[in-house]
């Protein structure tokens, strides 16, 4: 029998070599699997085209994933670093790239990611088609923007971001309701300008039928950008933010009728008490897609520390029903990230997504930590080490400051805790000062 896509196939009963794959990292049948992308409630993010890739599976009653966002600019168009940076991404355990490239041979590293990559592959074609045509904004037309967008499916990207809800309507709330900071998305400004100029409807909401004929014929996911996500706190789930998710809702319906792959992506900057309550009216507003998160930052004043401020948001966040974690990283706000920030932003999210599956309750969450607690109960410190998820640095930091006594740290020596019940369990005479 043959299918369109991994929804199609779902929906026919088939499950698919990419099933296979997912559901076994994520310790469930492939047959629940199935069931959940029939449902549209999980997605393999999987282009035909794209050869290399190791499937992943996103959904709420899945392990929590992290993408990781990189790309050229204007200041830092450098390729081969930015695959440096994928590189070590990937090795560290990062489920997906996004490629937000705004400058230079921006198909070149595309074309490289989707034939070299074994990660889940995004993009946001609108940045891609500035850079592109290379002309004046307001001289784009919309058979341009869906140009794009086709030719990133045919390069094999597995999911893209079309910020579709952030129409007229959508245009003439905004401008209703005052914000603070605006409207802080790339690509929503970018079409938002793009709508003012020339006074048409945005072309991937209008020509949505077409876009969704491109992603059934490479069966790209359509990641639903949240063009209107709040940039401060202060804008946090406002008439506007909701009013886009509204729209995105309807448009889920339209993909899934066409056997498309959706996920919704969602608030960026939010006040901490209002997570768990975004997370169920994503839920219902978009009938169960997966939710995938920027963050969410929880305070707007910690500019070179936005790894830990999204680390907060993005735990609760997961716990309360996101399955993607988009990560940040430590020059959020201030620069193009280098390597180092990367690693940080990468860690700090995949504490955040681990956390976020214990406290779901997933099968095997915890089993890492139990391990972790077993060999600093022994004092066992390689093993603390390959428990740890970032080894390097744990080895680092214990070896830098080496102690006195070797199956103790600097810090408590012989007031080791553990070192101490360790020999009164076992009879043994416990001795702070070697008197």
């Amino acid at each position: 029998m043959t299918y369109s896509t991994q929804m199609d196939a779902a929906r026919k009963g088939i499950i698919t070599k990419e099933m296979e794959i997912a559901a076994k990292k994520e310790g469930i049948k492939a047959e629940d699997l199935r069931a959940q992308i029939a449902a549209g409630t999980a997605i393999i993010p999987c282009n035909k085209h794209h050869k290399s890739i190791d499937p992943n599976a996103i959904g709420s009653k899945l392990k929590t994933k992290i993408n990781v966002n990189l790309g050229t600019s204007r200041d830092w168009s450098d390729i081969d670093m930015e695959y440096g940076k994928v590189q070590s991404a990937v090795d560290m355990g990062a489920e997906a790239i996004m490629d937000l490239s705004t400058f230079g041979d921006t198909e070149k590293f595309r074309m490289k990611l989707t034939s070299e990559c074994p990660a889940m592959i995004g993009t946001v074609p609108i940045y891609d088609a500035v850079v592109y045509y290379h002309k004046p904004l307001k001289e784009i037309t919309s058979e341009e923007w869906l140009a794009v967008a086709r030719m990133h499916a045919e390069q094999g990207v597995d999911f893209m971001t079309i910020h579709c809800g952030i129409n007229i309507e959508t245009a003439r709330r905004f401008k209703r309701n005052k914000r603070r900071m605006n409207i802080v998305s790339r690509g929503g400004s970018i079409i938002y300008a793009w709508m003012e100029m020339t006074g048409n409807e945005n072309p991937f909401f209008e020509h949505f039928d077409e876009l969704l004929d491109i992603c059934e014929e490479h069966d790209v996911t359509l990641s639903l950008g949240d063009a209107c996500r709040p940039g401060c706190l202060d804008d946090a789930t406002d008439s506007v933010q909701i009013g886009e998710l509204s729209t995105l809702g309807e448009l889920t319906l339209r993909a899934w009728k066409r056997n498309v792959q959706v996920m919704i992506e969602g608030p960026g900057h939010m006040p901490l008490n209002q997570i768990a309550a975004n997370m169920e009216v994503e839920k219902t507003l978009c009938h169960g897609a997966p939710f995938y998160v920027l963050g969410p930052l929880v305070t707007d004043i910690a500019p070179g520390y936005d790894h830990i401020t999204a680390a907060i948001g993005g735990a609760i966040a997961a716990a309360s029903g996101a399955a993607f974690l988009c990560y940040v990283t430590p020059a959020e706000h201030l620069r193009l990230p280098d390597v180092n920030d990367v690693k940080e932003g990468i860690i700090a999210s995949k504490i955040a997504a681990h956390a976020a599956d214990i406290a779901k309750g997933l099968p095997g969450a915890m089993d890492q930590d139990n391990k972790m607690a077993d060999a600093r109960r022994r004092l066992d410190w390689e093993e603390i080490y390959r428990c740890s998820i970032d080894s390097e640095k744990a080895r680092r930091y214990h070896e830098e400051a080496a102690p006195e006594k070797e199956d103790t740290c600097s810090m408590c020596g012989n007031f080791c805790a553990v070192k101490n019940m360790n020999k009164i369990l076992d009879g043994e005479i416990v001795s702070i000062f070697d008197e």
